[in-house]
């Protein structure tokens, strides 16, 4: 457990006689990552080149592409999105904002404040 240590975590529920529940900020961002996936015309999550280099070698990370600040009982959530050509870019950003706000509060407790979304590419293969 000493590797956890060394990440952020934010305590979600404290109760004297059972304990707490905290959670790392990565699980958040793993939750907006898997929200985001589910949206259709969302191709993928964009990341930087260490991640899509570090997907090649095949250790999936799930947060890819994600960068969240959580802050006392608050989340800020950044985004980069692969679209599938053929979608409106507004229409899947907004339901991409709708789906991850609503995962993240519905399994944290957490209050979303903004979801911010960035369109990094466009895939030429998925269209509609």
């Amino acid at each position: 457990m000493a590797d956890t240590e060394n990440r952020s975590t934010h305590r979600v529920y404290e109760k004297e006689k059972l304990g707490e529940v905290q959670i790392a900020d990565e699980v958040v961002a793993i939750i907006a990552g898997l929200a985001a996936t589910e949206v259709e015309g969302v191709d993928s999550m964009a990341g930087n080149i260490t991640n899509e280099l570090v997907g090649k070698l095949g250790m999936k990370n799930l947060s890819k592409g994600v960068k969240v600040d959580v802050t006392e009982d608050h989340v800020s959530v950044d985004i980069s999105l692969n679209i599938k050509y053929g979608y409106k870019i507004p229409e899947v950003s907004e339901k991409v904002q709708e789906r991850v706000k609503n995962a993240i509060e519905n399994m944290t407790g957490l209050m979303v404040l903004d979801v911010n979304v960035k369109i990094a590419g466009v895939n030429m293969d998925g269209g509609k």
